[in-house]
């Protein structure tokens, strides 16, 4: 019985044999491929669904075990405004009970800079009825001379 290593010293050569071999084997694995059938597509969609539908229920879990409210809608804290002071820096006016607070917001870091008592804060259209009164003012004037 020869081995290995006195084929290969008698100067057989064991490539083509592998070549030979490999082609023959996608051959086979070629002609035996299908595609993907029914069964397993019902399958996956079903699987698909499945995965869907228990997002679903934990979602529904989630929102009974809190009380029906929203995720963080209604706590203690609530924000009043903001300011974007650069790109990745802001200003937010935050409230707390009968506090606000004016937060400053950079990357990877919070501060407190100011501490007021809960106020008021103006209403936008006090300034476009400003506005709005003297942009009639100059049309009248306009339209008079």
């Amino acid at each position: 019985m020869h081995s290995f290593k006195s084929y290969l010293s008698s100067g057989v050569s064991v490539v083509p044999f592998a070549l030979f071999a490999s082609r023959v084997f996608a051959q086979t694995a070629a002609a035996e491929q299908v595609g993907i059938s029914t069964a397993t597509m019902l399958q996956t969609a079903l699987g698909l669904a499945v995965v869907i539908g228990v997002l679903f229920l934990a979602a529904y879990l989630l929102r009974k075990l809190n009380g029906g409210r929203g995720f963080g809608s209604n706590g203690p804290l609530r924000v009043v405004g903001g300011l974007m002071i650069g790109t990745r820096e802001r200003i937010v006016l935050v409230e707390v009970g009968d506090t606000w607070l004016v937060v400053g917001l950079v990357p990877g870091q919070i501060r407190t800079l100011h501490t007021l008592p809960k106020g008021e804060l103006k209403t936008p259209g006090d300034g476009d009825r400003l506005f709005a009164q003297w942009l009639k003012q100059i049309t009248e004037r306009k339209n008079e001379g």
